[in-house]
């Protein structure tokens, strides 16, 4: 089958400069239909019940955070924190892989996917993805911005994505730490990517290039979702996997801007992709009815396992994994701004946390230095059992500014741009624990949704009394007595244990945690450095 839109190599893949001369078959930016047919007569994927796409991508079901590097050159030397998140390469190494890809995929079909990676049209990146699959080519096409025809003719790329697959990498050689490679040269403007075939390696490289640039341009880039309600007030939800910010984003009274990546300019929030990522294990219509309803012809799954008679998706099966993903356009939300920018400044700034340990409020009002403190925490909580090697006990979990393994500068870079921002736009900030209550994980129970949906609400339309709050004694935390919708002793997670003084252990035991994952940040002020938990 051969695309409509084929031209010819040179033109398109923006890669015979680098020995790229010989490929197989390029098919550029084909329609959605197209790609469906091509990703199954190529054996890709499988065909849902529900009209999506399903690919599955063992034994790689999530990011390889330690198969990620910068290429040190002179724009990253002194401006990338170096160390176990930004990992350097040689450009000579760098230029070494590149030749080895580009050998790989001689005679090999390829797909292009020309894309804007930003909405705002100031800020807005031209990228070309170039694949090795076409459902990866699918993937990139519905998570990144679409352009429209007049626009693709005139785009010039900016960045190019290379995603190989199949191509493995050779860890002597290519001082690699194993035969999977993330790899992006900001001199070059392109991204390797080989070893793996998980798709979201794909979104967030250039989410880190984006982190990397955008401060040089006085944006701050953040791993958050984003919605808007009716009078025009933006809410950004800051969390890590599994503590629900694309499920509290998804508020049927309010419009989504997006799931994930987000720029906040002098005049305002974009989103910086068209399309949603959405964790789907356990989805129900229930619970996510309109992420649940989104996952239908056009959207693509990662790693969910689908009944072979019916081909009716099985959410509930993690067999594969936990980390199973649906990729769709954000206009498959219902009550979604499709255009992707909301020119007002956030309201609120909600950090979520999901505290398997179950000693953390549902829900506490932040000062300035209190949300500079636990955004350059970013805490959450492992779940007992979820990963290799973790025992009975949840594990505590840091990731700078929730989002660590995507940020190449120094932390305090983005922690000093959230803190202008709050202060300038005079944005409410919540710390809010979707996490565990009456006890940890395996004891307690997790918070109900309604609950949180309740809290979150309150939070977004400034129903939370500041005056009618109490400081919690081990995080001094503000923590109100009272919220709509929510039981009291809900409030206050001491209350619901069985044991009073189990819960004092277990909560500065936490702290502890807290005031020791916190001295890794050196330079931040002592207003800030003091606005942590209270231990001793």
């Amino acid at each position: 089958m051969k695309s409509t839109q084929a031209t010819a190599p040179q033109a398109i893949t923006g890669l015979e400069r680098y020995g790229l001369t010989r490929p197989g078959q390029v098919f550029r930016n084909p329609p959605v239909p197209a790609l469906f047919e091509l990703a199954l007569q190529r054996s890709e994927a499988r065909l849902t019940a529900t009209g999506a796409l399903v690919a599955m991508t063992a034994p790689r079901t999530g990011r390889s955070p330690k198969d990620k590097f910068i290429v040190k050159e002179s724009s990253t030397a002194d401006t990338v924190a170096w160390g176990p998140v930004n990992q350097p390469m040689t450009p000579e190494g760098f230029e070494r892989l590149l030749a080895r890809v580009t050998a790989y995929f001689q005679e090999r079909d390829l797909f292009v996917c020309d894309a804007w990676a930003g909405a705002d049209p100031d800020y807005r990146m031209p990228i070309r993805v170039v694949s090795e699959f076409a459902w990866h080519s699918l993937f990139a096409r519905q998570l990144f911005r679409r352009p429209t025809p007049d626009e693709i003719s005139g785009m010039s790329p900016q960045f190019i994505v290379v995603s190989a697959p199949g191509f493995l990498a050779d860890p002597a050689s290519d001082k690699t730490n194993s035969e999977a490679v993330v790899t992006v040269s900001f001199e070059r403007r392109i991204v390797l990517i080989g070893g793996t075939h998980y798709a979201g390696e794909i979104k967030k490289s250039i989410f880190t290039v984006l982190n990397h640039m955008l401060p040089d341009r006085n944006v701050f880039p953040m791993h958050c979702s984003a919605n808007v309600g009716p009078a025009g007030d933006v809410a950004l939800f800051f969390g890590l996997s599994g503590t629900g910010k694309t499920t509290l984003s998804a508020d049927p009274t309010r419009r989504l801007i997006g799931d994930d990546e987000h720029g906040w300019s002098d005049r305002g929030v974009f989103n910086f992709e068209g399309g949603c990522y959405a964790k789907c294990i356990r989805l129900s219509p229930e619970k996510e009815p309109q992420i649940y309803h989104a996952l239908r012809f056009g959207a693509v799954l990662e790693n969910v396992v689908i009944d072979e008679a019916t081909r009716v998706p099985l959410f509930d099966d993690a067999s594969v994994t936990e980390n199973t993903r649906a990729a769709y356009p954000v206009e498959f939300i219902s009550n979604s701004v499709p255009e992707g920018y909301v020119w007002a400044h956030p309201r609120a700034v909600i950090f979520l946390t999901c505290d398997a340990f179950g000693v953390l409020p549902p829900v506490a009002r932040l000062t300035t230095p209190q949300a500079m403190y636990h955004f350059l925490s970013g805490y959450t909580a492992k779940l007992a059992g979820t990963e290799t090697g973790m025992g009975s006990e949840p594990e505590a979990a840091f990731s700078t500014c929730f989002g660590a393994p995507f940020l190449p500068r120094p932390p305090r870079v983005y922690a000093e741009m959230l803190a202008d921002k709050v202060k300038q736009h005079d944005a409410r900030c919540y710390l809010i624990n979707t996490g565990w209550s009456g006890g940890p994980f395996g004891v307690g129970e997790r918070i109900r949704l309604n609950v949180t949906r309740a809290i979150v609400d309150a939070a977004v339309n400034e129903r939370i009394d500041d005056k009618n709050c109490r400081v919690d004694p081990v995080f001094g935390l503000n923590v109100p007595r009272h919220v709509a919708g929510v039981p009291d002793e809900v409030l206050d997670p001491k209350s619901t244990w069985k044991n009073p003084d189990e819960y004092t252990a277990k909560a500065r035991a936490l702290a502890g945690r807290f005031v020791e994952n916190f001295k890794r940040f050196s330079g931040v002020s002592k207003e800030v450095a003091e606005a942590g938990p209270r231990v001793g």
